[in-house]
C-alpha cells in the first residue's frame, strides 16, 4: 500500500509508519517495524494507521511525565484515537535506550526487545491493556503479545 510523507512520517493505511530517527536510534529497520504492526494488525483482523516512533530519553522522560504523571523515560508509550468514520489510528512511541537496558537485562537481542515493544504499542492501540505489577505477564494481553513476538520477530 502506498504511504503518503507528512512532516517526516510515513504514513500507511493499514501498517507501520516511523519517524526517521538519529542514525543512534535507528536499532529496527523500517521494513520490520511495518512487517510487525501489519502481522499484529492482520492477526487481529483490524485495520488502523499506526505511527512509530523512536524517541531519545530526554524526548521520551517529558511524553511520561506529561501524559501519564511518571518523570523517567519508559520504554512505550501509546495513543489511540478514532479517525473519521470510525477508523482507528494511533501514535507508538518507543525508546531505545530504555528497550536497550531491558535487553541487557533479560539477556535478549536489542532487535527483539524493539519488536515486542512494537507489538505491545500497537495492542494498546487496538484497545488491549494489562494490570500493572505482577499480574502483567500473565494478562491476556501479554501472553497474546508474546505469541506475536515468537511469530514476527
Amino acid at each position: 500500500m502506498a504511504g503518503r510523507r507528512e512532516g517526516g512520517k510515513t504514513a500507511r493505511k493499514t501498517g507501520a509508519a516511523r519517524k526517521v530517527p538519529p542514525s543512534r536510534l535507528s536499532a529496527l529497520p523500517l521494513a520490520a517495524v511495518r512487517r510487525i504492526v501489519d502481522g499484529v494488525l492482520g492477526r487481529e483482523r483490524r485495520t488502523a494507521v499506526v505511527s512509530v516512533t523512536f524517541l531519545g530519553p530526554t524526548r521520551m522522560r517529558s511524553l511520561n511525565r506529561e501524559w501519564m504523571g511518571h518523570d523517567a523515560p519508559t520504554d512505550v508509550i501509546s495513543f489511540a484515537l478514532p479517525g473519521p468514520g470510525g477508523e482507528l489510528a494511533g501514535d507508538v512511541y518507543i525508546c531505545p535506550a530504555v528497550a536497550r537496558d531491558q535487553a541487557g537485562r533479560l539477556g535478549i537481542p536489542l532487535r527483539q526487545e524493539l519488536a515486542r515493544l512494537v507489538v505491545h504499542g500497537t495492542l494498546h492501540v487496538l484497545g488491549y491493556d494489562h494490570p500493572d505489577g505482577a499480574g502483567r505477564t500473565r494478562s491476556t494481553m501479554w501472553r497474546r503479545q508474546e505469541r506475536y513476538v515468537k511469530a514476527l520477530a
